[in-house]
């Protein structure tokens, strides 16, 4: 028995390496049309801005380690243009086809608009990376325009106003990180200009090239990798991406999918969604891993969480937005602050917190947090307690951590709580 993996990164390694430990006796062979496998592609604006060395610094484990520990076979350079699943094979851009028994599709996605010739970069694999790496070394750059505002953008920016180049940020929309929070844009935007980041909102670009820069880092957000295997009949959803069941079944008999190239079932709201994050990738891969090996194994779902480092700040997010919530038809209610991580004599940083709340329900809908120092720990919180489908009520009820050095008695998120508590009686 075969099963073939379609992308050898965060999901297809995920997936095979779950198979492996499900089945030691299935023949496993990952396809990865790349020259690396399992390489952190998130490190990629850190080895822009100088933190990483280089691409091999962000390499987990190399195709060896898999095909020696694991008896994983992974062939390089073999990208995947057709998949003829009656016949049960796919067909490789070269002409080889490589029969399979069971299909694990986790060929990610791809940047909506790609850029890769003269100034003009993408930022999306190892690749783009050491392009653009080799091109900042070697051609030295004095101005950089960033065409987008979502996480790649906002990163990209920092990263390259860290390196000493001036800085503009052009974004279509009126919102940065596509979250449509007036306050968050509106913080956001504050801190990249005191970086010295020029943002100019409500500014398509149709001409990269054209820009007056010596770079431009172009992203636009994303588009999945579903052409070959919708063409053998894979259903797709709204979003362009791979519909799939919650064992990550395609529609498609014996064929899984995982990764960025499949939608999600969102916990707050039970839609299928498409939020292409790595810790999703990593979850749904070994979902799928385990479900082809013979296992019965369910993905629960997201919340969306997601953080970001940008202008000096810790930016994470988690559920809905206010606008969010009331184009799913929910009545959304909600709460922000501003306050001090620590007591005054700790040297405290400041924090922002908003809070959504269903004003009928008083079910916690989604949260932001943004810090001056880590917001890792308490956007966590809150996203365990979307997957628990808490009120605000619990919420605010929750036995934090709390010392001098780490935290305020009452944490702040207790006090969000409590301000948006108060809007609900």
């Amino acid at each position: 028995m075969r099963l073939v993996v379609v992308g050898g990164v965060a999901a297809g390694m995920s997936a095979a390496s779950r198979a492996r430990r499900a089945d030691a006796g299935l023949e496993i062979v990952v396809l990865e049309k790349g020259e690396r496998i399992s390489y952190a592609a998130c490190g990629l604006p850190y080895l822009i801005e100088g933190r990483v060395k280089s691409v091999d610094g962000l390499v987990v484990h190399g195709p060896e380690f898999f095909e020696r520990q694991r008896d994983i076979r992974v062939k390089t350079g073999a990208e995947v243009v057709a998949v003829r699943h009656p016949s049960r094979e796919v067909v490789l851009k070269s002409g080889e086809r490589v029969r399979y028994d069971k299909l694990i599709w986790a060929a990610g996605a791809r940047p909506a608009v790609r850029h890769g010739g003269g100034k003009v970069f993408s930022l999306h694999t190892d690749t783009d990376g050491e392009r653009l790496q080799q091109a900042l070394a070697s051609q030295a750059p004095r101005t950089a325009a960033v065409v987008g505002g979502g996480y790649i953008g906002l990163e990209m920016a920092t990263a390259l106003r860290a390196r000493g180049l001036k800085v503009e940020l052009f974004n279509s929309r009126t919102d940065l990180l596509n979250r449509e929070d007036p306050w968050l844009t509106a913080l956001l935007k504050e801190k990249l200009e005191q970086c010295g980041v020029a943002v100019h909102s409500n500014t398509a670009v149709d001409d990269a090239p054209s820009l007056p820069f010596d770079l431009v880092l172009v992203a636009t957000g994303l588009k999945a990798n579903v052409e070959a295997l919708a063409e053998a009949g894979a259903e797709v959803g709204r979003s362009g991406a791979l519909r799939v069941t919650d064992r990550q079944e395609t529609s498609l008999g014996g064929v899984w999918a995982a990764g960025d190239c499949c939608e999600a079932r969102h916990v707050v709201t039970g839609s299928d969604v498409w939020i292409p994050l790595g810790t999703t990738a990593n979850k749904t891969g070994r979902v799928a891993g385990a479900n082809a090996a013979g296992l019965r194994e369910r993905f629960e779902g997201i919340v969306g969480t997601s953080i970001v480092r940008a202008a000096g700040l810790s930016i994470a997010l988690t559920g809905l937005s206010a606008a969010q919530a009331r184009r799913e038809g929910l009545r959304p209610i909600s709460a922000e602050i501003t306050a001090k991580n620590r007591p005054d004599y700790f040297m405290p940083r400041r924090l922002w917190i908003q809070l959504v709340a269903d004003s009928m329900t008083g079910r916690l809908l989604g949260g932001a947090v943004v810090g001056e120092e880590d917001a890792s720990g308490r956007i966590n919180v809150l996203a365990a307690a979307l997957h628990a489908r808490m009120k605000v009520s619990a919420v605010e009820q929750l036995d934090l951590a709390y010392a001098p050095p780490y935290a305020n008695v009452t944490d702040p998120l207790l006090t969000a709580a409590r301000q948006l508590a108060k809007l609900l009686d």
